[in-house]
């Protein structure tokens, strides 16, 4: 398997008669906040239509592990169940065939044939070719059609030095938000003011009192109020966090029970985090996973495994997970996170490599449009 530029996944026939023979999707009301009614259907992440009225409908803002929710409106959601309010109409019925008015489409996964959403299914291997140029075509098609990439990143990412590549990604439009823990930030912050991260120099070696020097970075920013706010008072003058507010890049820090500081911008609600994070998911067209398994994870949950256009026609989400560990990338994809494509590699290399096709495609592309 491979990211591919763009996977159209087709509708069903629903003038089909297995279709047109299904009953309405039943509804119960939620019994009290945040408690969904016996039998609720769960969601995955693949395409899911409930039928009303006679009509199959879309449910917005797919993810799974949710539930189907019509709002007063008539509005058809997919809403964790802490966001259900009592009296609510949740969807109720087991089947995914349309038996209980649900369909989930399983046919475009593989085989041509009728499969099933589920866990434990992966097949990761560092030993598998990894093809860059696909890879940065995928993120050249991203940013030519005006798409929303989310970057998932760990603080192995700053440590093993591609700090300046994820900058570059960030400073050339190939980045719609960022989605990290406190010690992305801290240590690129590090970086920009000391030149080190946990204390290590540009070749790795140990600086005398740099253990501290994270924390002193972490404290400068307290003191000027956010990162912005260092930003514009030119404490930080390099780097991703400062590529995120020069060009204007939306990013999501989240906290970690072990987290120094942490800084001013980080949401240290697990709850309030997830919320952060899924107001940027359910606008990815794409994502980038790099050095981080929970956090890989987590946005993986909150993905759909589609992204739907604006004339209502369906194409794969590209996902892309990287790690040094095939752990990382299998955990991933046993999550339900299909259609993520694994990269086994450190976060170094993948980032300097990606960045060097990316740039020669957009020379082929700029070559290919001059006048002969």
């Amino acid at each position: 398997m491979v990211p591919r530029v763009s996977t159209s996944i087709p509708h069903p026939d629903f003038a089909a008669e297995r279709f047109t023979r299904c009953p309405d999707a039943r509804f119960q009301p939620a019994p009290a906040d945040g408690v969904l009614p016996e039998g609720f259907f769960t969601t995955t992440n693949l395409p899911t239509y409930v039928r009303i009225d006679g009509q199959w409908r879309m449910p917005r803002e797919p993810r799974m592990d949710g539930a189907l929710v019509l709002d007063a409106q008539g509005a058809l959601w997919i809403r964790e169940g802490r966001r259900v309010r009592a009296g609510e109409r949740v969807v109720v019925g087991l089947a995914e065939d349309g038996s209980d008015g649900v369909y989930v489409n399983t046919a475009y996964l593989g085989g041509g044939g009728e499969g099933e959403f589920k866990f434990m299914t992966s097949e990761v291997s560092r030993e598998k070719p990894i093809d860059y140029a696909q890879m940065a075509r995928v993120l050249v098609e991203e940013r030519e059609r005006g798409g929303y990439p989310i970057w998932v990143t760990g603080p192995a990412l700053v440590h093993s030095r591609a700090r300046a590549d994820m900058t570059w990604f960030i400073a050339n439009g190939f980045v719609g938000a960022l989605l990290a823990g406190n010690a992305v930030a801290v240590h690129d912050i590090e970086a920009s003011i000391f030149g080190t991260t946990l204390g290590m120099s540009g070749t790795g070696e140990a600086t005398s009192g740099g253990h501290g020097l994270h924390m002193r970075a972490i404290n400068k920013v307290r003191a000027a109020g956010s990162i912005a706010k260092a930003v514009e008072a030119g404490v930080i003058t390099n780097g991703i966090m400062h590529a995120c507010v020069i060009h204007k890049v939306p990013f999501v820090l989240t906290g970690s029970i072990r987290d120094d500081g942490p800084l001013p911008d980080v949401v240290t609600d697990n709850v309030g985090g997830q919320d952060a994070m899924r107001r940027h998911a359910v606008k990815a067209t794409m994502a980038v996973m790099v050095a981080t398994a929970l956090h890989a994870i987590a946005t993986g949950n909150m993905l759909p495994a589609f992204v739907t256009e604006k004339d209502g026609s369906l194409r794969e989400l590209p996902t892309i997970c990287v790690d040094s560990s095939e752990f990382v990338v299998s955990k991933l994809k046993d999550r339900g996170t299909h259609q993520a494509f694994g990269v086994v590699t450190n976060a170094q290399d993948f980032m300097h490599i990606l960045r060097l096709y990316v740039e020669r495609e957009l020379s082929a592309r700029a070559s290919a449009t001059k006048p002969a």
